[in-house]
């Protein structure tokens, strides 16, 4: 594709390309954005190398033009986009690449699988904070995940609103507190229970979590508590029915005297699960598989489709795959009161601007540099104020319209 339109000289043509989804994952009713920061960071290395450049040229991928254009690659484009952590609905332009056909059209596959894992993770991984109510949760899926996404799946979650990961990698590279228990594999390695136990505390001292369902729950418990005493941090759950056993647990806790020590359960749980569990005495969850899985849902369904060439907007007419021509602005607008009652999306111009409206796009690279970069903490932060924002029926875990509604607002004299 690069190698003939380097040809017919379209390779240059000024263009403008969008993220977005036709429509959310069932059961959803918000996307989430997430995945920007990492993009960025990968954008600024990517090049093709000599070996890049020799493997396509041998396979006869591409041509001499072509390979001596992709040795020279280099991003001088502009990138805009919503916040990371802003909430999104169909048709979001949530990313939006402006430059030659040639350097904006190489970063599609570098784009999407970055942006629809991330968003994938952070929308189930805000469904699950919705649901936990306050309580924290810890991310535990890097052995559900290939190795890079684990530490991908961390960052979106604590993005989300999860308190820490397991996954250490994610908190060296971005500074995400970690937390986590010993395996079922070291009370195996002892002799007995309370011997590794004793281990353990021995370690790490009284403020840790003892796993204590690798036999039978109620001596764990028991056990957990002669070592540590009642002044043990916590003790983890991860198995049978977690609502009884939750119930059993803290009686049995407060009766040794442990009423301070917390409960923390995992197992596959997901946020209906976790939703279950509200009127359960749990003080954290542990999630994993399905947090890094999207819960079902892996990918955000994004697309990134050209909108417009040489300032004219143009379109795809596919059926069921048809797009908006034109270069997107969108706006959230807002009661008084701040809660969020529609997007409003405008082809080729800006929306009238009302009280309460809210522009919802930034940039992020100018003319190939650099130009804002993202705080993980502040996109956490963002999030949490955007779910405040959207009426209670948003919040739903059933499926449902968009929280709020989109109107796009398309460009005039759009060509074929």
């Amino acid at each position: 594709m690069i190698g003939a339109a380097l040809r017919d000289g379209t390779a240059d043509r000024r263009c403008v390309f969008e993220v977005f989804a036709r429509k959310l994952p069932a059961g959803r009713r918000y996307g989430v954005v997430a995945g920007t920061g990492r993009l960025l960071e990968l954008l600024a290395d990517f090049r093709f190398d000599e070996a890049d450049v020799a493997y396509l040229r041998e396979r006869g991928v591409v041509d001499e033009q072509a390979a001596e254009w992709l040795a020279g690659y280099r991003f001088t484009g502009d990138i805009d986009g919503y916040a990371e952590g802003e909430l999104f609905f169909p048709g979001s332009p949530i990313l939006t690449v402006s430059g030659t056909f040639a350097e904006a059209v190489v970063l599609e596959t570098l784009v999407l699988s970055v942006l629809n894992h991330d968003c994938a993770v952070a929308a189930a991984a805000a469904r699950m904070v919705t649901a936990a109510r306050g309580r924290p949760l810890i991310e535990m899926g890097s052995r559900r995940a290939h190795e890079e996404a684990a530490v991908a799946a961390a960052r979106a979650a604590y993005l989300a609103g999860f308190g820490a990961t397991s996954n250490l990698a994610a908190g060296q590279r971005y500074g995400i507190p970690t937390a986590g228990t010993a395996a079922h594999a070291f009370t195996l390695l002892h002799d007995d229970e309370r011997t590794a136990f004793e281990t353990q505390v021995k370690a790490q001292g009284r403020d840790t979590t003892l796993l204590v369902d690798t036999y039978d729950i109620s001596a764990g418990i028991r056990n957990a508590v002669a070592v540590a005493g009642p002044d043990l941090r916590a003790v983890r759950i991860d198995s049978g029915d977690l609502a009884v056993i939750a119930q059993q647990s803290r009686e049995l806790l407060d009766s040794l005297g442990a009423a301070e020590t917390k409960i923390i359960v995992s197992g596959d749980l997901d946020e209906h699960s976790i939703a279950a569990l509200a009127a359960e005495p749990v003080d954290s969850y542990g999630a994993g598989t399905s947090v890094v899985t999207g819960s079902g849902a892996p990918t955000a369904h994004l697309v990134y489709k050209l909108v417009e060439v040489d300032g004219r907007p143009v379109v795809k007419r596919s059926e069921n795959k048809a797009t908006v021509g034109g270069r997107k602005v969108a706006v959230r607008r807002h009661k008084p009161t701040g809660t969020a009652t529609e997007e409003i999306i405008v082809s080729q111009g800006v929306p009238e601007h009302r009280p309460g409206d809210r522009m919802l796009q930034r940039s992020y690279v100018v003319a190939g540099d650099p130009v804002a970069g993202v705080d993980l903490a502040a996109a956490r932060e963002h999030l949490r104020q955007g779910l405040i924002s959207i009426p209670w029926e948003g919040l739903k875990l059933s499926s449902g319209d968009p929280a709020i509604p989109v109107t796009v607002v398309p460009a005039e004299g759009v060509g074929r």
